[in-house]
């Protein structure tokens, strides 16, 4: 720890630093800052810095508003858009009571919390998210800059430009990317990130966000993780790679077993899909998130794994020969407009609940769901995931995992921040019922 704080405060001199951001996040999953000056990087550091928690969304009451803000310097970054007169660098925070203690509204005290139940019984949990999303030509309607398809490889210097100095900024960074392309729909693209713990990975995802939308500013345009901006189109998705290793092992990996899953990978997938349903309020929290979740467009809407089936909710890829390490399982379902602190809490409490309880595995879903009849779905066991937010807010109000995952804070400030958004979202007459029904009736 104190070999972090001095490269941060050596840093700083050396690379002239004038400001540095305090990153962190609120429980609807925004990022927050603010800014201080090297003259007081020390006491940040070492005590903490004083902000008002009474005016960021799911934390402190106006009785209770001082909080601290404690950096992490693990996470220390120069940030790389800024001018070169004035560097700036970032760091993400912990946020704790006066008293010290975490405070447990802080989402990334909730995955911490978690990680370390998971630590306890000897696994380190890793995750690699596909990033998805759109460019629009502005924020006030979705206008695609191109409607190239899948893999396209797309000749308009704008889309090139975007992709290219949004990477470039990010391994300025510190964030590996492995792959991008175009997606799907019209002017959607996806990035995805390296394979990293879990806690890192939320940061980046954090990180990610905020680079893609700067980027994008910067050339005129906007970037939008909106889960469903256009009707009649594919979603953005948030595909996540999941995995526990034990010390070096892959703890998902069985040479001997004919999909090379190991008991604990096996119990962790049977995890996740018996209490699917209950956590999905927390990986799809938006009224939109619903509309991506659609039979016609891909993304996953019934509770079953498969090793090469994309109509399933959990995969397993295929690793390569003598890359054993790679074995893994990818959760279809969330979407990247999700709190990924939250998110990759209320999964790993999912799967490791299988791992404790030792959950059996259903058999692999063979058919392509979507072709099912609810009474061949129903023969085989598979339930559908909630098909509104107010279905999976009732789902995971009666859930005991959820509950213990996110903590009594998070998730009594999360059930009623999602019920008044959908009983805001009910009162709403929308434009697809004027034009269906003001005429007619």
């Amino acid at each position: 720890m104190q070999a972090q704080t001095d490269y941060v405060l050596r840093t700083i001199e050396e690379r002239g630093v004038r400001f540095v951001r305090l990153w962190f996040t609120d429980v609807l999953g925004f990022l927050k800052s603010f800014e201080i000056t090297p003259a007081d990087i020390d006491i940040a550091l070492e005590e903490g810095m004083t902000f008002d928690g009474s005016a960021i969304e799911g934390y402190s009451r106006v009785q209770e508003s001082d909080m601290l803000l404690m950096p992490d310097a693990s996470t220390f970054e120069i940030v790389p858009w800024h001018d070169e007169d004035a560097p700036t660098a970032r760091i993400f925070c912990d946020v704790h009571r006066m008293s010290t203690e975490p405070f447990d509204g802080d989402p990334r005290f909730v995955l911490k919390r978690n990680l370390e139940r998971a630590r306890e019984r000897g696994f380190t949990f890793y995750a690699g998210p596909e990033m998805e999303f759109f460019y629009f030509r502005g924020s006030d309607r979705p206008d695609p800059l191109d409607y190239a398809g899948f893999f396209d490889l797309t000749q308009m210097d704008t889309v090139s430009n975007l992709r290219k100095n949004t990477i470039l900024t990010l391994e300025a960074m510190g964030i590996p990317v492995e792959y991008s392309h175009h997606e799907l729909g019209p002017s959607q693209h996806e990035i995805d990130l390296r394979y990293t713990d879990a806690l890192t990975m939320a940061d980046n995802v954090m990180t990610f966000r905020h680079v893609v939308r700067k980027v994008a500013q910067d050339l005129g345009v906007h970037a939008t993780f909106m889960p469903k901006p256009l009707a009649g189109n594919f979603g953005s998705g948030m595909h996540t790679h999941l995995s526990l290793f034990e010390g070096d092992v892959n703890a998902f990996h069985d040479p001997g077993d004919e999909n090379g899953l190991s008991k604990v990978g096996k119990n962790f997938i049977a995890g996740l899909l018996m209490h699917a349903r209950e956590i999905t309020a927390v990986t799809n929290q938006w009224v939109n998130s619903y509309k991506r979740l659609n039979v016609r467009y891909e993304a996953p809407v019934y509770v079953c794994w498969a090793r090469n089936n994309r109509s399933s909710l959990v995969r397993v890829p295929i690793h390569k020969k003598g890359k054993e390490s790679s074995t893994r399982i990818e959760f279809r379902s969330p979407d990247p407009a999700c709190n990924p602190y939250l998110a990759f809490s209320v999964i790993l409490a999912a799967g490791l609940k299988g791992v404790e309880e030792g959950y059996e595995l259903a058999p692999e879903a063979t058919n392509n769901i979507f072709e099912l009849t609810p009474e061949e779905r129903a023969a085989e066991g598979i339930a559908a995931l909630p098909q509104s937010l107010g279905e999976a807010i009732d789902v995971m109000e009666g859930s005991e995992l959820v509950a213990e995952a996110l903590g009594e804070h998070v998730f009594d400030y999360f059930i009623r921040n999602k019920r008044d958004e959908w009983a805001e979202y009910r009162a709403q007459v929308t434009p697809w019922e004027i034009e269906r029904y003001l005429g007619s009736l």
